[in-house]
């Protein structure tokens, strides 16, 4: 951490607060204690998946439409800062209070951890979009990376510590019931995320911003507006996001679904949080790796190699069949997925306005969000019709293969600069 400021390790900190919230609340313990709960209430587990397939799916859809909007009103003198820790502290607030629900409560649980997701997700949105912020240009591929990097490693510490506490409840060496030890698991979630915001509230600071205007909130509605009446001025960054959108939804998809594929093999649930937790310890010097190949080859050539390794997990899915299979599909999974979110934030960061990061940044989050719905249904689909899951995840390919088909005509990262600067005279002329 030595080369970096002060500002950019504050920053890049950040990561180790919400990657354990997408570890532990949203992927690992939350779901099973949920499902438990929702059992000793009465309810059928095909329901109760259900349920909390429609709260995720309402906490994206709240969070897709407000990004934008309060993206513009974050462009404002001073607001990117106070948005980013009202976002926060809302998320640690509520995962911590998931702490204190009744186990027989279950529709508060799901109300808790909406809320807690939104306040993860909305967090991001400025985290991202502080990135224009904290460092140079020059700098942006090292600085998105690393900070991925230290989100993997940082979260798998509490992310061991929950685990443990909740297998040494269950073997009754300690002196708890697994729910309380779940429970423990949010609280510990909560306060690491809470030690991880502190930094970047105390020492980042907004360098980009549009002066304040009267009646700010009907403003930042107008200039949304403007914007998207523009979009042929800005049809780089926006054919960036239509690329994004594809590839990032196999990403996402291969993420989400990844558990659900190895169970389908007979992989028991013991050996799949093990490889989930080798994944996230992989991913973090991959993810520091990527950028400083993009530093030496360009952001677009390593996004290439993150989307054809991509391919290549969805070509080998279609042919694995043992627990060995699914080690090695992983690892190459954890040697991309880092790497290609992170260079995916430098180049989009590096490309847009910066007095208007936060607008286009709300945008950003909007693609990657709508983007994990079409992965799932077309991988539930495709299985469903040819009656096997392998077929189903090869099928991602398509989205690969449009992603990368829609980078290519998107300008390196030095001609779109040039291009959003107006250094040609043409915000749109290299295309």
């Amino acid at each position: 951490m030595k080369p970096f400021t002060k500002t950019e390790k504050s920053w890049m900190l950040y990561d180790s607060g919400t990657s354990a919230h997408s570890v532990i609340i949203s992927t690992a313990v939350f779901p099973l204690f949920f499902k438990a709960a929702a059992e000793d209430a009465g309810i059928e587990a095909a329901n109760s998946t259900a349920y909390l397939g429609y709260t995720v799916a309402i906490a994206t859809f709240i969070l897709a439409i407000l990004a934008p909007i309060l993206g513009t009103i974050a462009d404002y003198e001073g607001m990117k800062k106070k948005m980013f820790g009202f976002f926060s502290l809302l998320g640690v607030t509520f995962t911590a209070f998931l702490t204190f629900v009744p186990g027989e409560h279950w529709l508060l649980l799901l109300i808790f951890y909406t809320i807690a997701a939104i306040g993860a997700s909305g967090s991001n949105v400025f985290y991202d979009a502080f990135l224009v912020d904290v460092t140079e240009e020059s700098r942006m591929n090292r600085i998105s990376s690393r900070g991925f990097a230290i989100g993997y490693i940082g979260s798998t510490i509490p992310f061991i510590v929950a685990i443990a506490i909740i297998i040494l409840a269950q073997e009754e060496i300690l002196p708890l019931s697994t729910p309380t030890a779940s429970k423990m698991a949010f609280f510990i979630t909560a306060v690491w995320w809470l030690g991880f915001s502190l930094p970047m509230l105390r020492n980042v600071a907004q360098k980009h911003f549009r002066p304040r205007e009267p009646r700010l909130i009907v403003n930042s509605f107008k200039r949304l507006g403007e914007t998207l009446s523009e979009i042929k001025e800005y049809r780089a960054l926006f054919l960036f996001l239509l690329a994004y959108f594809f590839y990032i939804d196999g990403v996402g998809t291969i993420i989400t679904m990844s558990t659900a594929y190895g169970s389908d093999l007979g992989i028991e649930s013991t050996t799949l949080l093990i490889i989930l937790f080798v994944t996230q310890v992989v991913a973090a010097p991959f993810a520091i790796l990527f950028g400083r190949l993009a530093d030496r080859f360009s952001g677009k050539k390593m996004l290439y190699v993150g989307i054809i390794i991509y391919i290549i997990v969805c070509v080998y899915a279609y042919f694995m069949k043992s627990a060995l299979d699914f080690w090695i599909l992983a690892m190459l999974v954890a040697s991309s997925q880092g790497g290609i979110q992170a260079l995916s934030r430098a180049y989009f960061a590096r490309m847009v306005p910066k007095e208007k990061a936060n607008q286009f940044f709300g945008f950003y989050n909007i693609f990657g969000k709508f983007a994990s719905v079409m992965g799932p249904l077309l991988v539930g689909l495709t299985s469903q019709l040819t009656g096997k899951s392998n077929i189903g995840v090869f099928s991602l390919v398509i989205l690969f293969l449009i992603g990368m088909i829609l980078l290519a005509r998107v300008p390196n990262e030095e001609e779109a600069v040039s291009i959003v600067s107006g250094g040609d005279g043409s915000k749109d002329a290299a295309l």
